[in-house]
């Protein structure tokens, strides 16, 4: 009998930090770092020496292609003065910040370390589209799947197909269902990329065409404005443009301790309560496209160690880098039945007044998606709902507890799943 997996000592978030998620001319890696990191550390309510933290852990993925500089770890560290104690980097594609999480969280646990700093950051902006597309593109299985052309839309593109051949009801009209709710939740969200809903989208499009005396489109709503190939393209079909998420600059940062000196720092710690990583196939070995074997077991990991079930998380953010995304990963990690994450978007399960809400910041169709700093990013946005802090967006339950936040690398290959208690 498997025994239940559990963390040897208590780890609890007493900070937390994001920069604006964008496309920045004027800022660079480090720019963006600081910008979270600052926002760490006056969020530590009770304040911090960050002479007492004892090691950072990085998660950064291919600022060597995109910026031609490798080595983040210590750069970052000597930024904030951390030098000489110890910098590690992590990489796990897009999952890459969430695994400096769960290393940070292992030092801890194990007796080591105290307090640690775990942050993430990407500067992918100064790049042309084609050279963001190779440099992602760097996270496939080369010898299957770059040689023969794929990218990513073209992946989950063959994904969505492989699911609405599967399931007969699901069609791309759900898939612009998720993409609508991200935005309805993105406006209410400061540092999002693309904070406004597709309907103030649609509106300033007619505005616009007004003020140049140009012919004013007649949408009747905002599924007929994305049914419009002129403002919503096809990219891989069925993905369009607003299936998809963009290329942007960010960083994000969470300061751990030890649970028994959480209090120390703050009156309203977050507990790590579940953490799960799984491990994925290649799309040539799997012999079904409609799940991520990854997402499954990391699920399976977190529910073990916190002894919870899909029943007990209250909301979460998923990996959305493509609209069907979303609909897979909240089947894979329970909160729907396989073959029902599309009805669960269409009866509006998952919208922010909804039973269970889903990327109440936006996800990273919206909110943005600077790969390497994207998994602190979505524990970010759950510390802050548990933490009552954010705003208009917030999931409106009486007793928010438990949140959650799945993060998804390369075309399956690194997935992390992990579960925050208020107490």
């Amino acid at each position: 009998m498997q025994r239940r997996r559990k963390l040897g000592r208590g780890v609890a978030i007493v900070g937390a930090g994001m920069s604006k998620f964008g496309m920045f001319k004027d800022k660079d890696s480090r720019d963006l770092f600081v910008e979270a990191y600052n926002e760490m550390l006056s969020s530590v309510d009770k304040g911090v020496d960050p002479r007492d933290i004892d090691a950072l852990y990085l998660g950064n993925f291919t600022n060597d292609f995109f910026m031609h500089q490798g080595h983040w770890g210590p750069i970052i560290s000597d930024l904030i003065g951390l030098a000489p104690k110890p910098a590690t980097r992590t990489e796990g594609a897009c999952a890459s910040s969430a695994l400096s999480f769960r290393e940070g969280i292992f030092a801890i646990a194990s007796g080591f370390y105290d307090m640690v700093l775990v942050a993430g950051v990407e500067e992918m902006s100064k790049c042309t589209t084609e050279e963001v597309t190779e440099g992602l593109s760097l996270a496939l299985d080369e010898a299957y799947e770059g040689k023969v052309g794929f990218t990513f839309p073209g992946v989950f593109a063959a994904t969505a197909t492989a699911y609405m051949e599967k399931y007969k009801g699901a069609t791309p009209d759900h898939l612009k269902m998720v993409s609508i709710k991200s935005h309805n939740n993105a406006r209410f969200n400061p540092k999002a990329q693309f904070n406004a809903s597709v309907r103030d989208i649609m509106n300033s499009r007619v505005e616009r065409a007004k003020k140049k005396g140009q012919p004013v489109p007649t949408w009747r709503d905002e599924m007929d404005f994305l049914h419009d190939l002129s403002v919503n393209p096809m990219v891989a079909w069925p993905l369009q443009v607003f299936d998809c998420c963009p290329i942007s600059d960010g960083g994000s940062c969470m300061l751990l301790v030890a649970e028994e000196i959480a209090k120390n720092f703050t009156n309203n710690p977050i507990y790590v309560i579940g953490i799960g990583q799984g491990s994925g196939r290649a799309l040539h070995t799997k012999d079904d496209l409609t799940y991520f074997e990854a997402t499954r077991y990391a699920a399976k990991e977190a529910y073990e160690s916190s002894g919870l079930t899909p029943k007990d998380i209250q909301f979460s953010e998923v990996h959305d880098c493509f609209s069907i995304a979303e609909v897979i990963h909240t089947e894979d990690l329970g909160f729907f039945k396989p073959g029902e994450g599309y009805k669960a978007v269409e009866e509006g399960l998952t919208r922010l007044d909804g039973p269970m809400p889903i990327n109440t910041s936006g996800g990273l169709k919206c909110k943005g998606h600077p790969v390497g700093a994207t998994g602190l990013a979505q524990l970010y946005e759950v510390w802050q709902q548990l933490r009552g802090e954010a705003g208009e967006r917030r999931v409106p339950k009486k007793d928010l507890r438990i949140g959650a936040a799945h993060n998804l690398g390369g075309t399956g290959g690194t997935c992390s799943f992990n579960i925050l208690e208020r107490r």
